[in-house]
């Protein structure tokens, strides 16, 4: 009995010593960058990429549900102990216990897995951007880019769109992407592909996301029940996230720069569609006239889409989206994006930075 307790005592001394270590580490963003993002993590990415990529199922979809399936066993089992008045002080102190030392393996796991990427100095100091707040001049030149390039591709995305409902072929193009990329940027070389078609697609349109990265095997999850034209977006952005660009601002800008730097016009045309959008929300902001002037030069079949995606979202709305919409946002504020849900948007200011430095060609 003494020697359990011991054992059990050096494992509380040993997860309460990493969990202390790693978050007096994450308040050094420098060291955080060199030593984690761009070293320790680089070799454990990789290698879950090497050892769940080659599945053609997302092995960690199926670790979720078997979680799932677990703590549903768990709670039954509690239940039939309450009911037979079987649970006294005792059982819950070693319960309670049991729930802190389970949260110290997830947070340490999590965090040496992945979740140190949120403290790193990032994408823009990669790229050495002056990332600052934007004048309103600073967005309508931006968004002009934009439209144009929308534009551009409406008729030309919409020849190669078929052809992105063979997943196979969406999740190529996307890693072919990164690697037209990396010839220029290479910090985002993307090595040993792991992107799957999420197993909860349709869930996740009750719970409104089109796509997730699973820290615990490495995996980029695509929902491919979504509308087709906003996928090869969604696919570069969860990569990002697979390259270590955990904050969602700094995802969508990886996406950005990727599937910008596709052959295919259609993967062009989701990422100019996205960042309409995000551009689109700060411009209705400051000034909602000239936000409308934008949208009405936009050509009908680019706004027949906006419609479908309207449409789309309209169809799955429940009650149930909105708390999971405020909870994931309260999960970003801890995770050093005080904004929420609208960290997303941020990528407007990266955008700005960008064009700032490279000009109009940039874009």
């Amino acid at each position: 009995m003494s020697t359990s307790l011991s054992k059990k005592g050096i494992a509380w001394i040993i997860l309460v010593s990493l969990a202390v270590v790693v978050k007096i580490f994450s308040l050094f963003p420098g060291a955080v960058e060199k030593y984690y993002s761009d070293g320790i993590y680089l070799i454990i990415s990789k290698s879950q990429r090497i050892l769940f990529g080659w599945l053609p199922f997302s092995i960690g979809d199926i670790f979720y549900i078997s979680v799932a399936i677990w703590l549903l066993y768990k709670l039954v089992q509690v239940i039939r102990l309450i009911i037979k008045r079987k649970t006294g002080r005792q059982y819950w102190l070693a319960g309670f216990r049991r729930l802190i030392f389970v949260l110290l393996e997830i947070y340490v796991g999590f965090n040496l897995l992945w979740g140190l990427n949120y403290n790193r100095r990032g994408i823009a100091f990669q790229l050495g951007l002056q990332v600052e707040r934007y004048s309103k001049a600073d967005l309508e030149e931006v968004m002009q880019e934009i439209v144009y390039h929308l534009n551009e591709l409406d008729s030309v995305a919409k020849s190669d769109r078929p052809a992105l409902g063979n997943t196979r072929e969406l999740f190529r193009g996307a890693t072919s992407a990164y690697h037209n990329l990396s010839l220029i940027q290479p910090a985002l070389s993307y090595d040993y592909k792991s992107v799957k078609s999420s197993l909860f697609g349709t869930i996740g349109n009750y719970m409104g996301y089109t796509g997730y990265y699973n820290p615990f095997s490495g995996e980029a999850q695509v929902n491919t029940t979504v509308p087709v034209f906003i996928q090869p977006f969604t696919t570069c952005h969860e990569i990002g996230h697979q390259l270590g660009y955990a904050k969602e601002n700094e995802a969508n800008f990886a996406g950005y720069l990727s599937a910008r730097a596709s052959v295919n016009p259609a993967f062009r045309y989701s990422v100019y569609f996205d960042l309409y959008s995000y551009s689109y929300f700060y411009l209705y902001i400051l000034d909602s006239a000239r936000a409308k002037q934008f949208s009405h030069e936009l050509k009908p079949g680019i706004k027949k889409d906006f419609r479908t995606i309207q449409e789309f979202l309209f169809a799955y709305r429940n009650p149930a989206e909105r708390v999971i919409d405020k909870l994931y946002g309260q999960y970003l504020k801890a995770n050093e994006q005080p904004a929420g849900k609208f960290t997303y948007n941020e990528v407007v200011a990266w955008l700005v930075a960008y064009y700032k430095k490279y000009g109009k060609t940039a874009i």
